[in-house]
């Protein structure tokens, strides 16, 4: 993988703006000391500078050390949704192909019926449901994710089922558990890997979705999607830092995901690399 990662540019750049972006939400407090909710009116809408790298905003906050605040909650909301989403999908997917029969077919109806529905368009329903506030959005991310794993793993295991080691050890009266865990999970990881990387992406470009709506993580917490919408108030007026900082890293962290989902393919899917 890592020889893999070093010849492939484009894999390489992908976790480098990855590693820059963790810096970012980890490192920030540390490499710019600046308090996010520290005001000051007098240099409020401060283009770009030296003082201010992002400049600052309506009541004069530093965007930088918001934009690492802001990392942090896209970041941590984004492991949390995709850890979550991966162990709930994927023994869904997996007890639902090993099993067949009515389990199932309820555990895929259910896939189909959220799969049905876009999945920011659920993804806010949930959160409506259940009050605007961060919890809430990785919580409607999470259920909107699930199916991902739960279809693609089950996919995976009807086929491995079939396989002649998987007959010899559920002849030999295996434990389920155990027929799991030594015989099936590790055919699974490469999916995992690649699901798991479009599926971070697809969290930190819905949590922003859904603070850009209001039903994210609510002001004054410096999340990128609440970011953007303070912005749009001053884009025609010529304040385009206050939109513009955070709308890129947003846009870089889901172009970034999806290089890496696509480059994992390839590696774990010779046949599969395109150009």
């Amino acid at each position: 993988m890592l020889k893999f990662a070093r010849e492939n540019t484009e894999l390489t750049l992908a976790l480098l703006v990855m590693a820059v972006l963790v810096a970012f939400g980890v490192l920030g407090p540390l490499l710019w000391p600046v308090d996010v909710e520290a005001v000051d009116v007098l240099g409020a809408l401060s283009p770009p500078s030296l003082e201010h790298p992002m400049g600052t905003d309506d009541v004069g906050r530093d965007i930088l050390a918001r934009f690492n605040a802001g990392a942090r909650i896209s970041l941590t909301v984004a492991t949390i949704v995709t850890l979550s989403s991966m162990v709930i999908g994927g023994l869904l997917g997996i007890i639902g192909g090993l099993l067949r029969g009515w389990v199932d077919a309820v555990i895929s109806t259910v896939m189909d019926g959220i799969l049905a529905f876009p999945p920011l368009v659920f993804a806010i329903a949930i959160a409506i449901a259940l009050g605007a506030g961060v919890e809430s959005a990785a919580i409607g991310i999470t259920v909107a994710a699930i199916p991902f794993y739960a279809r693609l793993l089950r996919s995976d295991v009807l086929k491995i089922r079939e396989m002649t080691y998987i007959e010899a050890a559920t002849a030999a009266g295996i434990s389920f558990p155990s027929l799991v865990v030594r015989h099936i999970a590790p055919q699974l990881y490469s999916t995992l890997f690649i699901e798991a990387a479009a599926v971070f992406g697809f969290s930190i470009m819905t949590l922003a979705g859904l603070g850009f709506v209001g039903l994210g993580a609510q002001p004054p917490a410096p999340e990128w999607g609440n970011m953007i919408t303070e912005g749009l108030a001053y884009s025609l007026t010529g304040q385009w830092w206050l939109g513009v900082f955070p709308g890129i890293g947003v846009l870089v962290a889901s172009v970034a995901t999806g290089l890496i989902a696509d480059r994992l393919r390839d590696f774990y899917d010779p046949r599969a690399h395109r150009h």
